[in-house]
């Protein structure tokens, strides 16, 4: 996770509000129902967040390195490989680092200008590594902007799926250090998550519940090796809960076998 400055902090608040992020009205704060979901070929999925989702991805089209080694190239693999057809194109759009609110300042650029069909976001451990760092604004800020910025994408593409990943942690290394004040801090945002997936109808996904179920299977360390990153088998247990998840909703993915 990379370290930001007080005065790149400073800079992220006013690019957001300057950006024109609309503020949620009350109508909006309702469940949203999508229209006609999109059909299944030619579907672009994109995945968004921090350095889980990066997983050292490249920063050019070389397909070798575009989806990096997490479990977004996990799920981009397999769906790829079952259904060859549908000609599904998976974009992976995280940035180390990112809190939510440098989500907000690039979204439309690096979210909405792509048009996906599905957007998968996983958000948060930063907020709360900030915060517990002392930039508090990272957490009382966390719920307003992740909300702005779903009402923001309903109102450019609502017919767009929403697929919101909670954020996770076990007791290792650092972590485990200060485990009372990263679990209290990562509870909230998880709170947070589940609200807002459901006032906008989007899939939630449990990693936390998956990670913690783990640790009966083999050591925290096995599935997360400093808290945060998970291993390799441990985004492999990212990518089956994704996959389970989505194929339940009814959305432009429930054909996934």
């Amino acid at each position: 996770m990379l370290t930001m400055t007080n005065s790149r902090r400073t800079f992220l608040k006013t690019a957001l509000y300057a950006g024109g992020i609309a503020a949620a009205s009350p109508t909006r704060m309702l469940a949203h129902t999508p229209g006609t979901p999109p059909a299944a070929d030619g579907l672009t999925i994109l995945f968004q967040g921090d350095s889980i989702t990066d997983g050292n991805r490249g920063r050019t089209d070389d397909p070798n390195h575009i989806m990096g080694h997490g479990y977004a190239f996990s799920i981009a693999s397999r769906i790829g490989a079952d259904f060859p057809e549908r000609h599904i194109k998976c974009i992976n759009k995280g940035i180390s680092g990112n809190t939510v609110q440098d989500l907000a300042t690039r979204w439309d650029a690096e979210a909405l200008a792509l048009k996906p069909d599905v957007i998968s976001i996983l958000i948060g451990v930063n907020n709360v590594l900030f915060a517990l760092g002392g930039d508090t604004a990272a957490m009382t800020n966390f719920e307003p902007v992740y909300r702005q910025l779903l009402d923001h994408t309903r109102q450019t593409l609502p017919k767009a799926s929403l697929v919101l990943g909670n954020p996770f942690i076990l007791p290792v290394g650092r972590v485990n250090q200060n485990l009372t004040a990263w679990t209290d801090a990562i509870k909230a945002c998880q709170t947070t998550t589940q609200k807002l997936a459901t006032e906008f109808n989007a899939v939630l996904v449990d990693y936390q519940t998956v990670f913690t179920a783990a640790t009966k299977r083999a050591p925290a360390e096995y599935w997360i090796w400093d808290g945060i990153h998970p291993t390799v088998p441990g985004h492999e247990l990212m990518a089956r809960e994704w996959i389970k998840k989505v194929k339940a909703h009814k959305g432009p993915l429930q054909f996934i076998r």
